[in-house]
């Protein structure tokens, strides 16, 4: 898999990891260790799936998912964004707004994080 790469910019928390389990689970620890049990049972029914299915592709979507997950908690501007659609959403839903063009904005902005996070890690 190779090396991982150095900070980009200031503004990542760590670099970027490798797609490997242990490599991923060494980032979440740092910057966010309270998904650590999250990240365990997903990849416990992955491997589960794995073996029904006779297929990688469980465990390949599964480490694509983490790697995701992760671009966005290490940079800054990734997390920014989602956490402000993620809270825009969040008040809507307990009624302190009835705006449906920002609950609009916010789901395509997830969305676009989504993305681009998802692109970064691919290469």
């Amino acid at each position: 898999m190779g090396t991982a790469r150095q900070h980009d910019t200031p503004d990542e928390l760590i670099p970027r990891p490798e797609r490997s389990a242990g490599a991923l689970r060494a980032a979440l620890a740092r910057i966010a260790p309270t998904r650590l049990d999250e990240m365990q049972r997903t990849m416990d029914d992955a491997f589960s799936r794995a073996i029904d299915e006779k297929s990688l592709t469980p465990i390949q979507a599964w480490l694509l998912l983490w790697a995701r997950d992760i671009e966005i908690a290490r940079r800054r501007d990734l997390r920014v964004r989602y956490q402000h659609a993620q809270n825009v959403l969040t008040s809507f839903d307990k009624g302190e707004h009835d705006d449906e063009g920002a609950v609009n904005h916010a789901l395509a902005e997830i969305s676009a994080v989504l993305d681009e996070a998802q692109q970064a890690v691919r290469g």
